[in-house]
């Protein structure tokens, strides 16, 4: 009797699977995210164990031979920081982002720039090669030697690249994929997620560097199931807003490099520029700096960032005063405030406190906690602080003033820029003293109060 075949029911926002069909995954608590994926037929066990299992060839760590990642430059400075150095053979790549970002503008450049020196495959199952070509044309590309093909089979496809061997191979973009053995729609989790398997292993296979070009749901996160981001080896995502011709590239996975690695372009009329020196952009302040205004120093990836943050404390019309957070998390905020009341005796429990990050920057460590609260003092109080202040600092519940790594580092970087004042915290203190900075130090809130006045 042939063997059924085999169902499961994946969630699309955590990846957990389930048996059946329910309307709430268990894991995530999500609603409506369950999708069928059919597993194909088990090949039957062998008589006796498990077939095949005496092959296996075993070493220990020591007699495994180790040697330099190669890597292949993209001749984008910004890129192969985010990538770890560059774009590693046999690797698999996700770039994901909202419709406009420049994703595939970024690729489209990547790729004319290394067909100088490597076989390329452009594979677009979005637009015609005809728009492919226009937007190549119009931003002054080299176009002679990349190759390009509209397609939407995955099976065509590795059947192509098998043939025509390409070093990179670019897909724009999974959402658009499919596999004919796979009967749901292109975009649903089945086709996702085994169109991605399979050329990712096709990639494996034969060394290619894959560049995969992924959507972004309403709510912000990568379309389709969240196990593509454990399938491939680099994910990264290119924030940008319309009103701004600066984008953000951040990596939140990487195997090669550091994870929350970020890269700052412009996009130009001749598309995305890179650019080197991205705190300068961050900190184009006005000529009078006003209340709540503060620059911090955050560590991203592998270097430090100096980004400015603003904050407005301002009387409250509502029963519940309103804490609203731009880039930053909204629940430290309440934290902080509450830290600030109880160990700084300043009560803003019937103000609506605003915060913001300049420049679409989001802050994901906690560096920014003595920042934050300096920047709300200075809004509540209507005093601005130095314009040549630099802050940073973790703020622990009993109103500690903690130390961050990299702060020796992060004084260097901002002494750079130009910065004469800097308040850490006491163990971030440099042991020698930096010329042209005063370096104040801190132990808890009461201390920082001080060094404001």
């Amino acid at each position: 009797m042939a063997s059924k075949l085999k169902r499961a029911y994946v969630c699309s926002d955590c990846g957990a699977d389930f048996s059946k069909w329910q309307g709430q995954c268990g894991e995530c608590r999500a609603w409506n995210t369950l999708a069928e994926v059919r597993l194909g037929k088990a090949a039957p066990a062998a008589r006796g164990g498990f077939a095949g299992a005496a092959d296996g060839q075993i070493s220990t760590l020591a007699e495994i031979e180790l040697a330099e990642i190669p890597r292949i430059t993209t001749a984008n400075s910004e890129l192969d920081l985010v990538l770890g150095g560059g774009l590693v053979p046999g690797s698999a790549v996700l770039l994901g982002g909202e419709p406009g970002a420049g994703k595939s503008t970024l690729l489209l450049q990547t790729l004319c720039a290394l067909a100088a020196d490597h076989s390329t495959l452009y594979v677009t199952g979005e637009e015609s090669p005809q728009q492919v070509a226009m937007r190549a044309n119009r931003l002054g590309l080299p176009t002679d030697r990349v190759e390009i093909m509209a397609e939407t089979s995955v099976e065509v496809i590795c059947a192509t690249a098998e043939q025509r061997r390409p070093k990179i191979l670019v897909i724009d973009s999974i959402q658009v994929m499919h596999l004919d053995e796979v009967s749901s729609a292109p975009g649903s989790v089945s086709q996702v997620r085994e169109s991605a398997a399979m050329m990712v292993r096709y990639a494996k296979q034969s060394g290619t560097i894959l560049l995969l070009v992924g959507h972004v749901t309403k709510d912000g996160s990568l379309a389709g199931p969240k196990v593509l981001e454990h399938m491939i080896d680099c994910s990264l995502m290119l924030e940008g807003s319309s009103d701004s011709h600066f984008r953000i590239l951040r990596s939140n996975k990487n195997r090669f490099g550091a994870a929350n690695e970020l890269g700052v372009f412009a996009m130009t009329d001749r598309g995305l520029r890179e650019i080197a020196n991205p705190s300068a952009i961050f900190l184009q302040r006005g000529e009078e700096v006003a209340s709540g205004s503060v620059v911090m120093v955050v560590w991203e990836g592998t270097r430090p960032l100096l980004v400015e943050l603003q904050a407005l404390v301002d009387d409250s019309h509502l029963g519940n005063p309103r804490r609203v957070t731009v880039g930053l998390e909204h629940n430290r905020l309440a934290m902080l405030l509450a830290v600030l009341h109880r160990h700084g005796g300043i009560m803003v429990g019937d103000q609506d406190v605003f915060v913001n990050v300049v420049g679409g920057v989001k802050v994901v460590e906690t560096s920014a906690d003595l920042a934050v609260i300096l920047a709300v003092i200075s809004s509540f109080r209507n005093q601005p602080l130095p314009r040549q202040l630099v802050v940073f600092g973790e703020v622990g519940l009993a109103g500690e003033i903690r130390p961050v790594a990299n702060g020796q580092e992060r004084l260097r970087e901002a002494a750079k820029h130009g910065f004469t004042k800097a308040i850490v915290a006491a163990a971030n203190a440099p042991k020698k003293p930096l010329s042209g900075m005063q370096v104040v130090a801190v132990k808890n809130i009461a201390q920082a109060l001080d060094a404001l006045s």
